[in-house]
């Protein structure tokens, strides 16, 4: 039997699930302790005691699989899609297989994307904060989400989902992305080369992956040029967003509200200003999470990694 070392928190959150389809494939996984992920100096000590590495969102760079190939490592696959974590070409040089597993969670990712904006535009997170809290029974006037104007930054299989629900829902769609083409098959789509239109933009939803290329594309210049008042969600990644900037932005108003299930540090800081900002509304780098997308993309790890060790 290999060992693999396991590190993705939605699959250890399910991971005796695993275990038989695993034994099956001459794997036997181990599940390392995480919250989010470990450091460098814990996978330098960890990988190389384990044949295969199911990578989550850790950083799994040049030092950290130097040091599994001076050990036992022999391959790695890093489970979802995102792959902004993992150093390639470093694999690549050393020999080491790897590869991650894509388009297991357009539709997930994309429900949670469309409920934030839903919460948004409803006030629905403040309405039960108050509620639970203050035991009052606010009625806060919110926004009809017909005929509002959103953009969608990426267009891949999260953003394809989202724009395909906010369509669905009478919204005036508009997507960013310089490496698709067309409307994607979505006849009412709008296309535009960011950051245009971010002047006439009621909602902002992140769903694209991160790269050097889009590092705080939404910084101060783009947040001064947006409508007053926009609400922004992020279900990608956190760096897409200057974190100082936003804050900046909603503490003036610039910024309506905003839904964040990722952030540049993870798990968000206690003392990020973020915390005090009742309009604010908080995911955990959990939207792909359902038993269901989790079993779906965690088999095809498995398969993958049993493939590269055989």
């Amino acid at each position: 039997m290999k060992n693999v070392l396991v590190t993705c928190p939605p699959m250890l959150g399910l991971i005796d699930e695993f275990t038989s389809y695993a034994a099956e494939r001459g794997i036997t996984l181990v599940p390392a302790k995480v919250t989010q992920v470990l450091s460098v100096e814990e996978l330098v000590e960890k990988v190389p005691q384990y044949d295969g590495w199911i990578i989550g969102d850790d950083p799994a760079t040049e030092a950290v699989f130097k040091a599994g190939k001076e050990g036992q490592l022999k391959a790695a696959v890093k489970w979802g899609i995102g792959v902004d974590n993992v150093d390639f070409a470093a694999c690549k040089a050393l020999d080491l297989p790897i590869i991650n597993t894509p388009m297991m969670f357009g539709k997930e990712v994309s429900d949670i994307a469309v409920a934030y904006v839903i919460g948004l535009a409803r006030h629905l997170f403040e309405i039960n904060q108050s509620v639970r809290q203050d035991k009052a029974w606010p009625k806060p006037a919110g926004i009809s989400l017909e005929g509002k104007k959103v953009g969608v930054v990426g267009l891949g299989d999260i953003g394809y989902n989202v724009c395909k629900r906010l369509l669905a829902c009478d919204m005036d769609v508009v997507a960013y992305d310089p490496g698709v083409e067309g409307d994607a098959g979505l006849p009412a789509l709008r296309r535009a080369s960011w950051p245009e239109q971010t002047d006439t933009l009621d909602f902002l939803v992140f769903t694209c992956a991160l790269n050097q290329h889009n590092f705080h594309m939404l910084n101060a210049d783009v947040l001064n040029g947006a409508k007053d008042g926009i609400r922004i969600v992020n279900v990608a990644r956190g760096p897409l967003i200057d974190e100082s900037a936003l804050i900046s932005a909603l503490q003036s108003g610039k910024v309506f509200s905003a839904a964040l299930d990722v952030f540049e540090i993870e798990p968000l800081p206690d003392n990020s200003p973020l915390r005090d900002m009742p309009r604010c509304v908080f995911g955990t780098h959990n939207g792909s999470n359902t038993k269901d997308a989790v079993i779906r993309a965690s088999h095809e790890a498995i398969d993958k990694i049993a493939g590269f060790l055989a």
